[in-house]
């Protein structure tokens, strides 16, 4: 079975590529071309059942942007789940907290 960018979350990492929201939009403007200390990200990539915002393979660096869907007790308990997968395969999380105001 695939690891990375498993084909059945294809059609989702296109999905939340396409439609970034406010906050994902201005990151990746910073992000993208390496401009972060020469730095590459990837957008929505993949490991396991998880699709991180945006992904360092050289750092091993997960940076995500969450919003009020996480403020719940479920989106939080995701997110526990998500850093503790994540953290056993090497991957460190960074999480920004982010609202409409």
């Amino acid at each position: 079975m695939q690891f990375n960018n498993r084909r059945d979350l294809k059609a989702n990492r296109k999905l939340l590529r396409n439609n970034l929201t406010p906050a994902e939009a201005v990151l990746w403007i910073l992000l993208k071309g390496s401009k972060l200390d020469g730095r590459k990200f990837r957008r929505q990539h993949s490991l396991g059942n998880y699709i991180m915002d945006f992904y360092c393979p050289s750092e091993r660096l997960c940076i995500e942007l969450d919003g009020a869907d996480h403020f719940t007790y479920a989106g939080m308990e995701y997110d526990r789940e998500r850093t503790e997968y994540l953290n056993q395969h090497g991957i460190r999380v960074y999480v920004m907290k982010t609202q409409k105001f």
